[in-house]
């Protein structure tokens, strides 16, 4: 009987950018030295895990953290594991989008909003799951045991809900935190590093 196959997602660090309050989506900024911080964290966490393969965000924080995380394997890049384009809200914080678009804002705030909501200028929201999906299928049907991949927030939760079916919780994944799922044949794939890193 074959091994479970494990899937870690990483979240990149914090950036240059204030990723933790800003809305970066193809912004390409660069960590911070939080961030990096952050990443050798994760690197902690994932020290002795035989890793067949890694894959970053073609995005500088992912492919930055991937390096970080994973130092000395060599790291594929996926276009499809970009974050989700804002459009013109890229780079706003919360209250910055709210006193542009107070209406859009309030919609996107709303009951499942951020669930259906397509961004103003930006990316479909229906687009950007489909080539998540579509990248992650992709990589979990290769020749490895155990796949790293570091990409963004909006990405792990798409990757997380299709290959399990169960949503993360409200702000999950955290910055530089580490998710690992488990496929075990018949009983598909499972979140087995407990609720929250």
């Amino acid at each position: 009987m074959p091994l479970p196959k494990k899937l870690i997602l990483v979240r990149h660090g914090d950036t240059l950018g204030e990723s933790s309050i800003r809305y970066h989506g193809r912004n390409d900024v660069a960590l911070s030295e939080v961030g990096r911080e952050q990443m050798r964290g994760a690197a902690h966490g994932i020290d002795g895990l035989e890793i067949d393969l890694v894959v970053a965000s073609s995005l500088s924080r992912a492919r930055e953290s991937a390096a970080i995380a994973a130092p000395g394997l060599k790291i594929a890049l996926e276009d499809d594991f970009r974050e989700v384009h804002f459009g013109r809200w890229e780079g706003l914080t919360a209250a910055e989008i709210e006193a542009l678009d107070p209406e859009l804002f309030s919609q996107w705030q709303g009951a499942d909003g951020r669930r259906g909501f397509d961004y103003p200028e930006g990316e479909r929201r229906a687009d950007f799951c489909e080539r998540v999906r579509r990248g992650i299928d992709a990589w979990v049907a290769a020749d490895a045991q155990t796949l790293l991949a570091v990409a963004h927030k909006g990405v792990i939760r798409v990757a997380v809900e299709h290959l399990t079916g169960v949503p993360l919780e409200e702000g999950e994944p955290a910055l530089g935190s580490v998710l690992v799922l488990e496929s075990g044949g018949s009983r598909g794939w499972q979140r087995v590093d407990g609720e929250a890193d």
